[in-house]
């Protein structure tokens, strides 16, 4: 699953921040980084945890103090991670949201999208759906939008 994770990223940045700078490159690695990282085996189910995004939070904010415009670019990354496990559903199981918190291992932590079967289907076809749409709005067929897109990851949905 990835068009369901980039599209309500994307659209929930968009509805939250309202930020025509915002870059949207590291946010959408950060939206799908868990499930690139289950292609991995167990060492990406920590991806699954709220452990993963408050510690990239953490390091991207003691390592960029009084430097905001790099700052502000890497925050993407932990906000998409956030918005993945809202979207998949992580919190919904207490061991594996609050894991290490809670106690088990990463080998008792198992992705929600992998129980949802046919579900994953129709998120991913609403996701493409939401993303086309997007894609549409913020006119990424004009080449000067897709060029500000690739070189500074703004994305101005808001249609004009």
């Amino acid at each position: 699953m990835l068009f369901w994770f980039v599209a309500t990223a994307v659209l929930s940045v968009h509805l939250v921040f309202r930020d025509l700078a915002f870059d949207h490159r590291l946010l959408i690695v950060g939206a799908v980084l868990p499930v690139v990282g289950g292609l991995l085996g167990d060492p990406s189910a920590v991806l699954l945890s709220m452990a993963a995004p408050v510690v990239v939070l953490v390091a991207v904010m003691a390592l960029t103090a009084g430097r905001k415009p790099i700052r502000r670019t890497l925050l993407g990354l932990p906000i998409g991670m956030f918005l993945h496990l809202v979207f998949t559903g992580s919190w919904t199981d207490g061991q594996r949201f609050w894991w290490p918190t809670l106690g088990g291992s990463t080998a008792d932590i198992v992705s929600p999208v992998s129980s949802r079967g046919l579900w994953n289907l129709l998120l991913e076809l609403l996701g493409f759906v939401l993303l086309v749409a997007m894609l549409r709005r913020a006119r990424l067929d004009d080449l000067e939008r897709r060029r500000a897109f690739v070189a500074r990851g703004t994305l101005d949905l808001s249609g004009r």
